[in-house]
């Protein structure tokens, strides 16, 4: 994003738009900043004191007007700081940028030196405030250890920020701490000098404003009044055109810039060599991906700009896509409670020396990347998806950074929350050594701050390093460390060409480096995304009604571009292109059909083009092979060539037309500039000219754009509304603070979580429904069970932050699962106390005798809340709450059990301030409607994560009583098949219906097998139907049977596997929850088992065309399963074995026009056909008959006659029907079903058992059945081991 908010045309094209002072008001004297968390335990030298804006130049700028609060607070973000002569007074250098609310970005490059305080009032006030502090330590006897506990998290965070004192120098520390005295000490106080610019030129605005100090501090007078140097870079520098250098004069030396061209990546000139030696290349990368998922990320560093190199550096990697979100660098002391926000937010925060992480109260860590840049350390959220590549990603990042003599190594290993501590107990030794260890990396990479800035200071000037030597000699590195460093430095000198500097050769190597870094992140992007144009979805005819209906559209085939995409950067990819960073970069793509192209995404189309042109075979962009960036030369060569070829040079600073004697010089102070000449410009500059006829068409084209659309405030109006959406406050504003002001941020907050719930959930529905709407037989799937996957992670992280909207009190790493235990309990306290009262359940209605007879599940959120803690696969608290949150949306409950947690209001007043999200009575109202819209689909999403754990069944055998005996003397056995695995064959108590049993999950169940072993008298058994529920998300699957078990009885069969249906709850039992989705498959009922097999059955029988219909449709659904994606195919039994698959269909040709015995009144099964059938084939063969056929079909007589054999000879008593469906399954799986046919047909038994009519004896049906099945060959289709349990091939 650096850089790509160019100046807008009505701002004058210049360098800078203000010269800005900050500093002491004499004349309000010392004010305390109460905002910045005031804690007067401290010294008065320690204290912070509000600071005021004491001069800017020009007063105000078109296009950019001045933000005085924003500029002061982040000029000086503590606030005065005061020192005295016994104190470290080394200048600092930082950044900050200005977000606006359109998103466009000003930056400013402040330098802080310490100025002697002359004002007689000012320390003879902080002399009082010292007696004051003395007195009041001298009345409280022992000191006490911390101040009292305070009610609000954010409270405590400012107080921790300010219990460490600020760097100080030994001999003050060995002072006692009221020793300041006016009549002896000299007392200094911080100012500021301020540039603010349209573009991030770091480098050179902080040459100039270093070069403006030293001039204020030099022995001599500068050259030129101040005044000259300050209107030289306010009026007479311009900005460099695109492609284009600079070079203008400083006080001193004359300081050069240059901006890349159109087809490069945008302007960025935060050194990224400092952001990876400070965090360590895998630890950056992984603080990259964080960014890249909208996490929250909190830079952590005693170091303003550290916190900004960071920053700028991951917002500048994230190319073509830009940051959307709360975007603070700098978070001023004033402004803590921002980290409340409950939206992604990239900030950094200012710590104090000897503040332990620890001490610090977040109020959300669930979604938290929290990273420790002067540590070296990060901690991670608990589970995201890696960055695609990510070893070979992080392989060529450090071997760019090799190639410029910079180490990869630094940073500590990432940590994520989950870790038992999460501070880094490193001692300040042990710190001091690693930040000197770096010191020969990085002495080349301006990447030394705080205690090493002379040392940078002394490569720029490419003076001696003797003081450099005693430095390192005194904090203990080796001289050959130094030595190295000098020889590099020599090195460096030697190499450059011509006359230039050794601060010159370091800009140009910076450059270079930082493009280099930046081309490698840019190159990953232009693969991952190289065909993103084929999936954008154009459908408005133009933009005005493109925006009016933004909301109801989708703008890119999700599912289409993810089923493109190699496997392993699915889980990454599914998750960012539901970024809001992704969703915006899409709808500049298509708004650039009707606007001009914005900067980003020009330079990526036109990457991708050009990585198309040198790569013809497309595939190949699409392989997850790596693939290294091949720009790296070129692009280095155009900087570089930039800089040392300058395009264009500056007037140079001139004497100005001022009054003699005014701003007299007097050395180590600032003098008050002449206002009357700093604030306007000169009027005769060519550039100037050229932007103003610049600005005069534009203002043509607009008007004529205006005469063309009369609507056009209407349009404008859209035009914002569309870009803003979904991205809910943006930016905070920097300047009022009243709480006016804090308390509308919060309704921002309030409204923008609505409307992102309301987002997702419709999200959640319509892509659940697509799916539904596909087995029901509608339009096509466009789901997959990874995309569900991150929609249900991204819901869990919007509850995350909700629930930590607004807390009093942060108890743990995950506000939600905190709020759940107090609500447990309060309610087990209750529990206990109604101990003695009895528990009244509703009584079971019992509905009918084929009715499943369950007892119902208690709907319960504590029971929910112990069954997830009683997993121990689950460690921490975020990992809790997820898998509750999975459970209440698998259950249909997830509506239901917040809003009875919500209900205990007394509760929900302790844990939250009354501004937070649960305490808007109407949002939350709305909010839990939306999740309620959720019941309307099935989730199985805590069934399919938590694979691993151990889960409570309950199965209940519902017989036939009108039929048969309701109990059995033989021992029955049951054993129940899931998609994970199964149960085991478990004995079932004898005259017991109902059992429980613990097994590891099974996943969703598909079949159950049951039978028993024909013992004693009563051995016969007539089952309707077998229930088994989940005892954890009350899931509960019928298996309807209808059949006898028993010898001489129906088929003969001991043992059915029987497949499963999952049952709808019924509107009675779930009034809560209703919905209605459709029944999978399952086993043929009894009603047509009978109609098939028996004469007397009343069912009429299926037409011939209705029989190849749904052999037609059973074989197709097959087909169609092979086709869908793996993850998404579910259970292929029951499109064999279920009421309309492949056995059932083939059964009812086989019966068609079939004889029973009429007289004997036995009932005759198909499997008694092909038994006699493969009989006749066996004694033809035995006599010879077969000897004259082909081979092929002597091999086919064979292969079905050992089929057949194999079936009859296993152990298994699965009955005639049972084997039939075997037979099946098993000719399907082997390829031999087409085969067989024939053999069937052409057999005389045939004539025998079948009528004239009969299907199998008219040779075109079976011709055309031939073809249908011979197309499941393409398929290898894998049979469950319940249906092929003992059968030996």
């Amino acid at each position: 994003m650096s850089g790509s908010s160019a100046v807008s045309g009505s701002a004058p094209c210049r360098f800078a738009h203000y010269f800005v002072i900050c500093g002491i008001d004499t004349d309000t004297g010392l004010e305390p900043d109460e905002l910045a968390g005031e804690n007067f335990e401290q010294s008065p030298l320690k204290r912070t004191f509000k600071s005021k804006v004491l001069a800017r130049y020009p007063e105000n700028v078109s296009g950019n007007p001045f933000d005085q609060d924003a500029v002061n607070m982040l000029c000086m973000p503590k606030g005065l700081s005061f020192r005295t002569q016994a104190d470290q007074r080394r200048p600092q250098f930082h950044s900050f940028i200005i977000t606006k609310e359109d998103g466009s970005r000003t930056y400013g490059f402040v330098h802080t030196f310490y100025e002697e305080v002359t004002s007689p009032q000012i320390c003879s006030a902080m002399q009082t405030l010292y007696q004051m502090h003395n007195a009041e330590h001298a009345s409280a006897n022992p000191p006490s250890s911390s101040s009292s506990s305070s009610s609000s998290s954010m409270d405590s965070l400012a107080s921790s920020l300010d219990e460490a004192d600020s760097p100080s120098s030994s001999l003050s520390s060995s002072r006692a701490a009221g020793s300041y005295d006016s009549s002896r000490d000299t007392l200094y106080v911080s100012k500021a000098l301020c540039l603010i610019t349209p573009m991030p030129f770091m480098h050179a605005c902080r040459r100039f404003l270093s070069q403006l100090h030293r001039a204020v501090t030099a022995a001599t007078a500068p050259p030129l009044p101040l005044e000259s140097y300050v209107h030289n870079i306010l009026y007479e520098v311009p900005l460099p055109a695109p492609g284009r250098s600079l070079k203008f004069h400083g006080v001193y030396e004359p300081i050069v810039c240059q901006r890349p061209g159109l087809g490069e990546l945008p302007l960025a000139d935060f050194s990224l060599a400092e952001a990876f030696s400070l965090l360590g290349v895998e630890n950056l990368v992984q603080v990259f991906n964080c960014t890249l998922l909208e996490m929250q990320i909190l830079l952590y560093s005693q170091d303003y700009q550290r916190l900004m190199t960071v920053a700028e550096g991951l917002t500048t990697l994230l190319f073509p896509f830009q940051w959307q979100h709360v975007y603070v660098p700098i978070l001023p002391a004033s402004l803590l409670h921002f980290l409340d926000a409950p939206v992604p937010y990239l900030m950094g925060l200012q710590s104090k020396e000897g503040t332990d992480r620890s001490k610090l109260d977040l109020p959300q860590e669930a979604n938290l990347c929290f990273v420790d840049i002067d540590n070296h350390y990060i901690e991670l959220p608990e589970d995201f998806p890696q960055f695609p590549n990510k070893t070979e990603f992080i392989q060529e990042l450090s071997e760019v950074l090799l190639s410029f003599g910079i180490s990869a190594k630094a940073g500590a290993p990432p940590r994520t929350h989950s870790s038992p501590g999460s501070t880094p107990s490193t001692p300040n030794r042990e710190h001091k050594t690693v930040a000197l260890r770096q010191l020969v990396d990085d002495g080349r990479n301006g990447n030394l701050a705080g205690e090493e800035l002379t040392v940078l200071e002394l490569l720029q000037g490419n003076a001696t390093l003797e003081r450099l030597q005693a430095l390192t000699k005194r904090t203990g590195v080796m001289v050959a460390h130094v030595d190295a460093l000098r020889a590099g430095v020599k090195a460096q000198g030697t190499e450059g060409q011509g006359n230039r500097t050794a601060a010159e050769e370091e800009e140009i190597r910076n450059a270079k480096l930082n493009v280099q870094l930046r081309e490698v992140f840019a190159s990953r992007f232009i693969t991952m995304f190289a065909d993103y144009e084929s999936f954008v979805i154009q459908s408005a005819p133009d933009l005005e009604s493109w925006l009016t209906n933004r909301e109801q559209m989708h703008n890119f085939d999700k599912a289409s571009f993810l089923s493109d995409q190699p496997e392993p950067y699915l889980p990454f990819l599914s998750h960012f292109i539901e970024t809001q960073m992704f969703a915006t970069f899409i709808d500049n793509k298509i708004m650039s059909q009707w606007e001009e192209k914005e900067l980003l995404l020009r330079v990526f189309d036109a990457r991708i083009d050009k990585a198309r042109l040198y790569n013809v075979r497309a595939p190949s962009l699409r392989s997850s092979n790596y693939q290294r960036c091949s720009v790296l030369k070129e692009s280095a060569q155009a900087i570089e060539q930039r800089l040392m070829k300058i395009d264009h040079t500056a007037i140079h600073p001139h004497l100005l037309d001022m009054k003699i004697g005014q701003g007299k010089y007097v050395q180590g102070f600032f003098p008050k500039l002449q206002a009357d000449v700093l604030n306007t410009g000169p009027s005769n500059n060519k550039w100037s000219h050229r932007t103003a006829s610049a600005q005069r068409r534009k203002d043509r084209l607009r008007q004529k754009t205006e005469h063309l659309n009369l609507d056009n405030d209407l349009k404008e109006k859209y035009m914002q509304e569309a870009r803003s959406l979904g991205k809910n406050l943006r930016q905070p504003k920097l300047s009022d603070l009243s709480p006016a002001v804090i308390a509308q941020t919060n309704w921002k907050f309030v409204e923008g979580l609505l409307k992102e719930c309301r987002m997702k959930t419709k999200r959640m529905l319509v892509e659940k429904m697509g799916r539904e709407a596909v087995e029901l037989g509608h339009g096509e799937a466009n789901i997959t069970g990874l995309e569900e996957n991150t929609l249900i992670a991204s819901l869990c992280d919007l509850l995350e932050r909700i629930w930590s909207h607004g807390l009093q009190v942060k108890q743990g790493k995950s506000a939600l699962w905190s709020h759940l235990l107090h609500y447990q309990a309060r309610e087990e306290k209750l529990e206990q106390q109604q101990a003695d009262s009895p528990v009244s359940y509703v009584p079971e209605r019992r509905k009918s005798d084929s009715s499943i007879s369950l007892p119902s599940l208690h709907i319960s959120l504590i029971q929910d809340m112990r069954h997830i803690q009683s997993m121990s696969e689950i460690k921490t608290d975020v990992g809790r709450a997820r898998a509750w949150i999975r459970l209440s949306l698998e259950k249909k409950l997830l509506s239901q059990h917040l809003k009875q947690l919500l209900s205990r209001q007394a509760l929900t007043k302790k844990l939250y301030k009354r501004y937070a999200f649960l305490r808007c009575e109407e949002e939350k109202e709305q909010f839990l409607f939306h999740l309620l819209s959720l019941n309307a689909v099935d989730y199985f999403c805590f069934t399919s994560v938590f694979t691993t754990i151990m889960i409570p069944y309950r199965v209940v055998i519902i017989p036939i009583k009108k039929l048969s005996n309701a109990m059995t003397t033989s021992n029955p056995w049951v054993c129940v098949s899931g998609e994970l695995g199964d149960s085991g064959i478990m004995q079932i108590p004898k005259n017991v219906l109902e059992m429980t049993f613990d097994c590891q999950n099974l996943g969703k169940l598909t079949t159950v097998q049951l039978g028993h072993d024909n013992a004693g008298l009563l051995a016969k058994w007539l089952v309707d139907c077998v229930v088994v529920r989940n005892e954890i998300t009350g899931h509960t699957y019928r298996f309807p049977c209808g059949q006898w078990l028993g010898k001489g009885v129906g088929d003969g069969s001991l043992e059915r596997v029987l497949i499963g249906e999952l049952v709808v709850p019924n509107a009675e039992e779930d009034s809560g929850r209703g919905c209605w989705t459709p029944p999978l498959q399952r086993s043929p009922t009894q009603a047509r088992r009978i109609s098939i097999t028996s004469l007397s059955g009343r069912g009429t029988k299926p037409t011939s065309g209705q029989i190849q219909e749904a052999i037609g449709e059973a074989v197709n659904n097959i087909v169609k399963h092979f086709h869908k994606p793996e993850k998404e195919r579910g259970s292929l039994t029951v499109l064999l074995c279920g009421e309309n698959g492949l056995v059932a269909a083939l059964e009812q040709f086989f019966h068609h026009g079939f004889k029973s015995a009429r007289l004997f009144q036995k009932t005759v099964f198909v499997w008694d056909f092909v038994e006699k059938a493969v009989a006749y084939m066996e004694s033809a063969d035995q006599m010879g008959d077969l000897q004259e056929t082909a081979e092929p079909l002597g091999m086919t007589c064979q292969s079905v006659c050992r089929y057949v054999n194999a079936i009859n000879s296993t152990s298994r008593n699965i009955g005639k029907d049972g084997k039939f469906q075997l037979l099946v399954c098993l000719g399907a799986r082997d390829r031999l079903l087409p085969q067989w046919l024939p053999l069937l047909v052409e057999c005389p038994v045939i004539l025998r058992m079948y009528e004239d009519t009969a299907l199998l004896r008219d040779r075109t049906p079976v011709n055309t059945l031939i073809g249908v099945l011979e197309t499941l060959h393409d398929f290898p289709i894998t049979l469950e081991s319940s249906l092929v349990k003992g059968i030996d091939l």
